[in-house]
């Protein structure tokens, strides 16, 4: 039985650069600006991870539903029958973040909505973006050790962060408690944006992993690695 869970295509080298996969039982932290293309990786990873049988949880301060499946459809990824087979569930949590009372509970809620934890990997896009009015450090450790006992069952946690939300300390407490941890990085060249991933740990990997991946983001094509990477 695969100790990891693989998100590899055809169209992209991306699960080759990053270890053949993340290993089971792995917090994730995906890192960037707005605009950085947190959302298209953690998009890119879900399409490869349902498309190799792995249940996903997708829970969104991004996009509705509707956005969503049009994103992923104009990335060329396919999810209607993924959807329709309940491999992937898809929350949008837009109207809960621009709820003033809601958003001051919101960590307790979440880690009381058991059913969006059932499947095998779970992603939060952007993380920050829904406990920014309910974190503390207290809070912040509550949530962090109840992703670390899923993990312990084996589950896979991705998240999404955009730093100037959350702070400093509480940035750092989720830098350090993860297992796999991503910045990524943008910037315009001409009429072009260069886009590169930099992975700063990456703990248990299978295979090589690089330690910086560029990449674009066609329509039509989806995320495309870069034969060299940019500096």
């Amino acid at each position: 039985m695969s100790t990891v869970y693989s998100f590899e295509i055809q169209s992209d080298e991306l699960n080759d650069k990053l270890g053949g996969g993340f290993p089971k039982g792995s917090l994730v932290v995906i890192e960037g600006g707005s605009g950085g293309g947190k959302s298209t990786i953690c998009q890119r990873i879900t399409y490869g991870l349902i498309e190799k049988d792995t249940s996903v949880t997708f829970i969104s301060t991004q996009l509705t539903t509707k956005g969503y499946i049009n994103q992923m459809y104009s990335l060329n990824y396919p999810i209607a029958s993924h959807l329709l087979k309940d491999r992937l569930l898809y929350i949008p949590v837009m109207p809960l973040v621009q709820s003033a009372k809601s958003r001051i509970d919101f960590i307790e809620r979440l880690m009381g909505a058991k059913e969006l934890f059932e499947k095998d990997v779970i992603v939060i896009d952007t993380i920050s973006s829904l406990i920014k009015y309910s974190a503390n450090t207290e809070k912040s450790l509550e949530l962090i050790s109840f992703f670390k006992k899923l993990n312990g069952m084996g589950k896979v946690i991705i998240l999404t962060i955009e730093p100037s939300e959350l702070g400093e300390d509480l940035a750092s407490m989720f830098r350090s408690s993860c297992d796999i941890y991503m910045t990524l990085h943008s910037k315009a060249l001409g009429a072009e944006v260069k886009r590169k991933v930099v992975v700063n740990k990456f703990t248990g990997a299978k295979g090589p992993v690089g330690q910086m991946i560029g990449f674009r983001i066609e329509p039509k094509v989806g995320l495309v690695v870069e034969i060299a990477s940019v500096g």
